[in-house]
């Protein structure tokens, strides 16, 4: 499926290392401390970046961000949650299950089936993870990729 994601207002807090479980702990500390702010709502939006590719990054140097979509009249106090902007733009989605081989072989899987579809990746613009309360009540997530 082919989608345009908007532009977005976003708060993100950073963890530099190896790629796995610790995005998880993240997301969790993330999510429970948006969610004490009154951030997190029903209809809430959390992104995971993985900034780098750990093909080409050493594991110790791949950055990922955990992120929320704020509206726009959103306040973030927290020394170490950032904002900035999400490029948005047309993205491939692909709908994956909430596991780690489940997202794993998504990812595996990714690239080889954009060419299929005549898809060319724009690596201007990162890879999104996409959380909505809808979908992970099915154990699902959905990965977005930027695509010219």
């Amino acid at each position: 499926m082919l989608e345009d994601i908007p532009k977005s207002r976003i708060a993100y807090l950073r963890r530099t290392g190896p790629y796995g479980e610790a995005n998880g702990v993240q997301m969790e500390s993330f999510t429970s401390w948006a969610g004490a702010n009154g951030l997190l709502r029903a209809d809430s939006t959390i992104l995971g970046i993985a900034r780098d590719d750990p093909a080409r990054t050493p594991p110790r140097d791949c950055r990922y961000d955990t992120c929320l979509v704020l509206p726009d009249d959103a306040e973030v106090r927290h020394p170490e949650v950032l904002q900035t902007r999400l490029v948005g733009g047309r993205h491939a989605v692909l709908t994956a299950a909430h596991t780690s081989v489940g997202l794993a072989s998504a990812w595996a899987d990714l690239f080889g089936g954009l060419t299929a579809l005549g898809l060319t990746f724009d690596s201007t613009r990162p890879v999104l993870e996409r959380y909505r309360p809808c979908m992970l009540a099915q154990h699902l997530c959905e990965i977005c990729v930027p695509v010219l």
